[in-house]
């Protein structure tokens, strides 16, 4: 048996669909089991309870990143030591791609790639690029221009699909994939320079001070401003623009572009 964490979510909703359509009938682990009727099973990383993984082979487990690192990597680790006391053989992790090591939110993904390693079950590391459609949104036109602290930075975005396709090749044929760590970045590098000229309207970067007092006005929780001040800095230092990635290797067909799908998140 499959089973899918974070089923309801961005990523984890086309993984499942994605193994859907292949005919493996996973099982989508959820808070809100009931939108995916016989497929569905309760699951909440906060409540050791409610942590079945009775029959799963094989555990495609989406990161719940979504939140401070100690509480991030007690989920993680939960879920990990569920898997190694109820039988679960292989485990698929998204984490997050090398060249994010200087992001706010990567201690989460590398502490979860050491556990997986020590930890008895075989395993496949998916280290994702930033999303096509987050870069759209964080450089998304306000008063018809985009203003953000990129600089001339350019970042090596990938579409969400993507990943969930090689998402879904690895969990449908895990032994292939044994024990191994996959970079996946985009095949070409955006700016946001670039994102403005495609959208007609012009870029007018910003200082990493500037973004930082634009997000004190908004409805944020406290630790998302720390993570999206990293991405902007680490995009503008130019750590994030590397296309060297399995990406292509692990698709049936060419990557998808990054930018119209950037285009069509900032709109």
């Amino acid at each position: 048996m499959l089973l899918v964490t974070g089923a309801s979510g961005h990523l984890g909703s086309l993984i499942h669909a994605g193994l859907v359509d292949r005919g493996l009938s996973p099982v989508a682990g959820t808070r809100t089991p009931d939108r995916f009727g016989l497929l569905g099973r309760a699951m909440d990383f906060d409540d050791p309870a409610v942590l079945d993984l009775s029959g799963v082979r094989v555990l495609v487990l989406v990161s719940a990143g979504y939140g401070e690192d100690d509480l991030v990597t007690a989920r993680h680790d939960r879920v990990i030591t569920a898997a190694e006391q109820q039988g679960v053989e292989h485990v698929v992790y998204t984490s997050l791609t090398a060249a994010g090591d200087h992001l706010a939110f990567a201690l989460a993904h590398r502490w979860t790639e050491r556990r997986l390693r020590d930890s008895r079950l075989s395993w496949t590391i998916l280290r994702n690029g930033l999303y096509a459609e987050l870069f759209g949104q964080l450089a998304a036109p306000g008063a018809g221009a985009i203003r953000a602290p990129f600089g001339t930075g350019a970042l090596a975005a990938v579409a969400r699909q993507d990943l969930a396709d090689v998402a879904v090749r690895v969990a449908a044929q895990p032994r292939a994939h044994r024990n191994r760590t996959y970079e996946l970045a985009g095949p070409a590098a955006l700016t946001a320079a670039e994102l403005a000229n495609a959208l007609g309207v012009p870029y007018q970067p910003v200082s990493l001070a500037e973004q930082r007092a634009a997000l004190a006005g908004a409805e944020l929780l406290p630790f998302q401003p720390a993570m999206l001040m990293s991405i902007f800095s680490a995009t503008a230092a130019g750590f994030l623009g590397g296309t060297d990635s399995d990406l292509a290797d692990l698709l049936p067909r060419p990557p998808r572009a990054a930018l119209p799908i950037a285009m069509a998140a900032a709109r």
